[in-house]
């Protein structure tokens, strides 16, 4: 069997294509650009990558995107005052939180102080009531790219079985939540799953998102089946890769996603399009206020 690779490149030129367009006309209006803050406390390397990666992709849809670089030892306390003081801000219309935190910082320590209008990658708990309720707010990017690049490629998900392999707050349960408003059938796979491979084996499309290389083999996956793979770990050789082994995989599965080159370059994509629209809304709000 031919196995499809489902990049996200078509997909991402398009978004940042409309993005680039609405963030113009917002600058033009407002008299500004629309601004990210990128608040970042880890030395990870798949973190400083993905950083670098969105910064020049801000830089280039006329996003104004500033690094606060707390460091690897700041304390939750810390990142909660820096959050707090970002979300009253007037002038900055988007916030990210860029994980791992230090250790011993959970994200459900921080992530409330996000005001839920600039939680562009929906990580607060009130963004994730919201998503889990159907109401508007921002989804999480990654779990948001997941559906969207199914969707690009024509991948139906209406009736289908998904087992998504992973149930973090940015990823997994989120991702449930969205494939379940496509009314596709979820799994939730976890390290307490019994025999992952049995249920992997019998989903129409499998999502790998657990941030473990090479999880999801072609023994876990049925003849025919979608996999999409969201892991980005560092290998021994320094390189990106992702949960999936995909030599393996392939000849098996009917399509796969690339790491990278799959869903990344449409969660940068999305992130991007949350930020105008965070600062579209902003500029909504003040001019209903005339502030």
């Amino acid at each position: 069997m031919d196995t499809a690779t489902l990049t996200g490149k078509d997909l991402a030129a398009s978004l940042n294509a409309e993005t680039t367009a609405r963030a113009k006309a917002l600058t033009e209006q407002a008299g500004r650009a629309p601004r990210l803050a990128l608040v970042v406390a880890n030395d990870d390397p798949a973190s400083a990558w993905y950083v670098n990666s969105l910064e020049k992709s801000a830089a280039n849809r006329g996003i104004d995107c500033e690094i606060i670089d707390l460091g690897a030892d700041a304390t939750a306390e810390a990142l909660r005052t820096e959050l707090s003081v970002r979300s009253a801000d007037p002038d900055t219309d988007a916030i990210m939180l860029q994980t791992p935190l230090p250790a011993g910082v959970a994200l459900d320590e921080v992530s409330p102080a996000i005001a839920a209008p600039k939680d562009v990658d929906g990580v607060s708990p009130l963004s994730l009531g919201l998503l889990t309720a159907g109401s508007p707010g921002f989804a999480p990017a990654t779990a948001e790219a997941v559906v969207e690049l199914l969707k690009h490629h024509e991948i139906v998900l209406e009736g289908r079985h998904v087992a998504v392999v992973g149930r973090s707050n940015v990823v997994g349960k989120p991702l449930a939540h969205l494939l379940l408003a496509e009314n596709a059938t979820v799994t939730v796979c976890h390290s307490r799953t019994a025999d992952l491979p049995a249920v992997t084996s019998a989903a129409d499309v499998v999502v790998a998102a657990a941030g473990r290389i090479g999880l999801v083999t072609g023994a876990n996956v049925r003849s025919g089946a979608v996999v999409i793979d969201v892991g980005t770990n560092e290998s021994a050789e320094g390189k990106i890769v992702g949960d999936v082994d995909a030599e393996s995989v392939r000849g098996t599965a009917a399509a796969l996603s690339p790491v990278p080159g799959g869903v990344g370059p449409v969660t940068t994509a999305l992130l991007m399009r949350h930020v105008v629209m965070a600062a579209e809304q902003a500029q909504r709000m003040r001019g209903l206020t005339g502030a």
